[in-house]
């Protein structure tokens, strides 16, 4: 059984690879691609968009044809219509992304894609039965409205958190690929015990890092709009999927929140849009410290690695404190950032 996960990660890696180079000849010559500028932008020559296609297609053409037609992910804990949901969340994703890319659709027209494929996600089945009490231990069960609520919320949250987060080479997409490796060891732990699950967080996982060699700094092409927020989305509704891990996944992902609330608190306090570009986000700040790309990008896959890994041995109020750890690292990591600023008289932003 083992090396069945072996063959969804093999494949899904080598059609994400070939579809990377696919997608971005595509973009390339219908011009979808990113410009530099003087803001946020610093890559050299314009890059091609819509790289979330290749992604979101390794994907789709693993779990349909080992997983469904394979029969290996509708004997357990993933019926059809989830899995149809989570392809068409994802369809509806790729849809958005690529007029996002190309035609750069205004905020409201964006936010539309993300509800319908939470919306559909929900609709498919997938629900919050039960949330554990961290303080007492227990358990706490939901009704359906709740439920729906709560996927709805969380769901929309890991889709903002990468969307946002999207903005050096190689960063989102090597997070995800840790989450997601991260959520396949726990989907085989004795715990939860969830073959399916596995399978579809180690396709996701192969997915990602297949588009990974060209996204590396220096990034041959993006993920463009449908890629940074099918990352968090696929996240989200893993999350749920292998037994509500949501805590584990906010391990994982702790850093890239914060950051996140982080910089769209001080938008919000400059009187800015939470969307608007600027350089405030964590890893532009440890460029700016003197990190190069790859090492900001390295450091902050080492810190989600770390919490990641020590989410896999702990419980709920361990996950708790974990946390609270994590949101102290985020602290001293700015608090860092600044004293370095004031001793070199720059005024930190």
């Amino acid at each position: 059984m083992r090396f069945i996960y072996l063959v969804f990660f093999a494949l899904s890696f080598f059609i994400s690879f070939i579809a990377t180079f696919l997608v971005a000849r595509f973009a390339l010559r219908h011009n979808i691609v990113d410009r530099p500028d003087e803001e946020r932008r610093f890559h050299k020559t314009p890059t091609p968009m819509l790289g979330g296609i290749a992604i979101f297609s390794s994907f789709f053409l693993v779990t349909l044809i080992i997983g469904v037609f394979g029969g290996y992910l509708l004997n357990g804990n993933i019926p059809l219509p989830l899995l149809v949901g989570i392809w068409v969340g994802g369809g509806i994703l790729m849809i958005g992304g690529y007029l996002d890319d190309r035609f750069r659709l205004p905020a409201p027209y964006s936010l539309a894609f993300p509800i319908l494929a939470s919306l559909a996600v929900i609709s498919a089945g997938v629900h919050a039965v039960s949330i554990h009490n961290p303080l007492t231990g227990g358990v706490i069960t939901v009704s359906s409205l709740w439920s729906a609520v709560i996927v709805f919320v969380w769901t929309m949250t890991m889709t903002y958190t990468t969307k946002i987060l999207d903005g050096v080479d190689g960063l989102v997409t090597g997070i995800s690929a840790i989450a997601a490796l991260t959520l396949f060891g726990l989907s085989l732990s004795p715990q939860v015990a969830q073959q399916q699950t596995a399978m579809l967080a180690i396709a996701f996982a192969g997915s990602l890092l297949g588009f990974l060699i060209l996204n590396f700094h220096p990034a041959k092409i993006f993920l463009g709009e449908g890629g940074s927020t099918f990352a968090g989305f696929m996240l989200a509704v893993l999350a749920i999927v292998s037994g509500g891990k949501m805590a584990t996944t906010l391990l994982i992902m702790g850093i890239p929140l914060l950051d996140v609330i982080w910089v769209v608190l001080q938008r919000l306090i400059s009187g800015k849009s939470p969307f608007s570009g600027d350089r405030r986000h964590l890893h532009f700040q440890l460029q700016e410290i003197g990190l190069s790309v790859p090492q900001s990008v390295i450091f902050l896959y080492a810190l989600s690695g770390i919490f990641g890994v020590s989410a896999l041995f702990l419980q709920s109020r361990g996950k708790l404190i974990a946390f609270l750890i994590l949101v102290l690292v985020m602290l001293a990591i700015i608090a860092s950032i600044i004293s370095i600023y004031k001793r070199r008289g720059k005024h930190y932003e």
